[in-house]
C-alpha cells in the first residue's frame, strides 16, 4: 500500500482525458486526425458503454479532478452517450462532449444536460458559410451547428467555440472572437493543424502567420476579459506571453501547468478501440484498456516516462524558453522526425541565454490564502483548481502582497478566466457516489 501511495504521489495529476469513444461522424472534415475509411460505419471493436464506465470509475477512484472530454468521430452518434455522461458525473468528474454541433437539437441538449454534462464543445471553423460548410465536407452543416448553438444559449447549457485555423480562415479572428463573445461562448479554443489523417491533405498556416496569430491571441484576451481565448497546440503561446510581459510571475507558470503542451504528462487520448496515446496527434501506442489497467498505462507508458522529463533536442534543447514552453512533440514526429525534436513551427532563434526557471513559490516568499478565499477555491470543479492556485498566487505576488483574498480571486476571474467562470461546483458534479 505504501508503493502504491509513493507512486501516485510521483505521478503527475491527470488533468484532462479524451476518450474517442466513436470514429463515426455525419461529416467529412478535412482536418480529421482519424482515418477517412471508418467514418462512417465506426469500428466493430468500438469501446462499449460498460468499457467506458470502467475507466470512468478508475480515473475517478483516483482523483476528482480530471476533466474527461468524450469526443470522436462524432460523440452523438452513440445514443448511450448520455449513459457514460451520467456514470462520469455521478463519480464527480467533469463530463464535457466536443461536437460539430450539427446534431445538437433542442431534445439532445435537454438529454445532455439531464445526464450531467458540464458543457460541449462545439466547431465552428469559419463565419462564411460556404467556407465552413467546405471545410467541414457537408453543405448545410453551418446552419445546423448555429441552430446547436443556439440550443445550448436556450437551455443554459455552457458552451465553448473551438476554432481550427488554417491558411484559409485565419484572417476571420477578431470576427471569430467577437462572434463567441456575442454568442455567450465561455471559452474559445484556437486550434492549430497538426498534419496526420485527413489533415495530411489540408492546407496549413506559415510559420510567420502562426507566430502572428498567438500574439494577437495574447491582445485580445485583454479586451474581452469576460471569455478565455486560450491556443491549443501552441506551447509557444508562453514564449510569445513572456516576451510580451516578462515582469509577470504569472507569465512564467510552466507551460506543463496547463498553458502549453500537457500530452503525456497531465493528459492523453484514449481510442475508440482502447489504444491509449499522449496526444491524437501521436500515433504511438502506449498500452491499451483491453490488456492493461488505463492507470497502469498512465502511471507506467514509456512515452508518458519521456514527455515528462523531455530532453529535447535540437533549437528546443537549446532555448531558453524550453521549460515555459517545450514546443509541439507531436509535430516533428509527423513530419518524420523524432519525439524529443525540434519544433518546426516555431520562429524563434534561441539567444543563448539562461534558461528562464518556471514560477515556484520558496520557503523566501510564501504566499497565505485567507479562509474565505481557499473556501472559494474549494467551490471551483477540481480540474481548475491547481492552475487557478498557481495563477492567484503569482498574481499576488506581482502585486507585491502576500494574502490570497476573494477579491484578489475576483480581479483574476474577470482578467483573464472570465467573470462567468462556474466557482460553484455543479450539483452534477458533485462528489455524491453513484448508487
Amino acid at each position: 500500500m505504501d508503493k502504491l501511495f509513493q507512486l501516485q504521489q510521483q505521478t503527475p495529476a491527470l488533468y484532462l482525458l479524451a476518450i474517442n469513444i466513436t470514429k463515426r461522424c455525419n461529416l467529412a472534415c478535412e482536418h480529421c486526425y482519424l482515418d477517412a475509411d471508418t467514418l462512417k460505419n465506426g469500428q466493430s471493436d468500438e469501446l462499449s458503454v460498460e468499457e467506458v464506465n470502467h475507466i470512468l470509475s478508475a480515473v475517478a477512484s483516483r482523483s476528482q479532478e480530471t476533466m474527461v472530454v468524450l469526443t470522436g468521430g462524432e460523440p452523438l452518434a452513440r445514443r448511450d452517450l448520455e449513459e457514460m455522461i451520467h456514470h462520469g458525473a455521478q463519480l464527480g468528474l467533469s463530463m464535457v462532449v466536443g461536437t460539430n454541433g450539427t446534431l445538437l437539437t433542442s431534445a439532445r441538449v435537454r438529454s445532455l444536460k439531464k445526464a450531467g454534462a458540464l458543457g460541449v464543445g462545439i466547431s465552428v471553423d469559419s463565419l462564411k458559410n460556404d467556407l465552413h460548410d467546405n471545410f467541414r465536407g457537408r453543405q448545410g452543416s453551418w446552419q445546423q451547428t448555429q441552430y446547436g448553438i443556439q440550443q445550448c444559449q436556450e437551455q443554459q447549457l455552457s458552451f465553448q467555440i473551438h476554432f481550427t485555423v488554417t491558411r484559409n480562415n485565419y484572417t476571420e479572428l477578431d470576427d471569430i472572437i467577437h462572434f463567441s463573445h456575442d454568442k455567450g461562448a465561455r471559452v474559445l479554443n484556437l486550434f492549430f493543424l497538426i498534419c496526420t489523417g485527413r489533415a495530411e491533405s489540408a492546407s496549413d498556416i506559415s510559420v510567420d502567420q502562426y507566430e502572428y496569430i498567438l500574439k494577437q491571441t495574447i491582445i485580445a484576451q485583454s479586451r474581452y476579459s469576460d471569455m478565455i481565448i486560450r491556443p491549443r497546440c501552441a506551447p509557444h503561446f508562453k514564449r510569445i506571453a513572456h516576451q510580451l510581459n516578462p515582469d509577470s510571475p504569472i507569465t512564467r507558470i510552466s507551460g506543463l501547468e496547463g498553458d502549453g503542451c500537457i500530452a503525456g504528462s497531465h493528459y492523453c487520448r484514449i481510442a475508440p478501440n482502447g489504444d491509449v496515446t499522449a496526444c491524437p496527434y501521436i500515433n504511438t501506442v502506449s498500452g491499451n484498456i483491453r490488456q492493461q489497467d488505463f492507470l497502469s498505462i498512465w502511471d507506467h507508458a514509456d512515452e508518458f516516462q519521456a514527455l515528462r522529463s523531455p530532453k529535447l533536442k535540437g533549437a528546443c534543447g537549446e532555448c531558453e524558453y524550453q521549460k515555459l514552453c517545450g514546443g509541439c512533440r507531436a509535430r516533428p514526429l509527423a513530419m518524420g522526425g523524432d519525439l524529443m525534436d525540434s519544433d518546426p513551427y516555431c520562429a524563434y532563434v534561441p539567444k543563448g541565454k539562461a534558461i528562464i526557471e518556471p514560477f515556484k513559490l520558496t520557503p523566501e516568499i510564501s504566499i497565505q490564502w485567507h479562509k474565505d478565499a481557499s473556501q472559494r477555491l474549494s467551490r471551483i470543479p477540481g480540474f481548475l483548481q491547481k492552475m487557478i492556485k498557481k495563477r492567484a498566487e503569482a498574481y499576488v505576488l506581482e502585486l507585491g502582497e502576500n494574502t490570497v483574498t476573494c477579491d484578489h480571486l475576483s480581479t483574476l476571474a474577470s482578467k483573464r478566466f472570465g467573470k462567468n467562470l462556474p466557482f460553484a461546483k455543479p450539483s452534477f458534479v458533485s462528489s455524491q457516489k453513484p448508487d
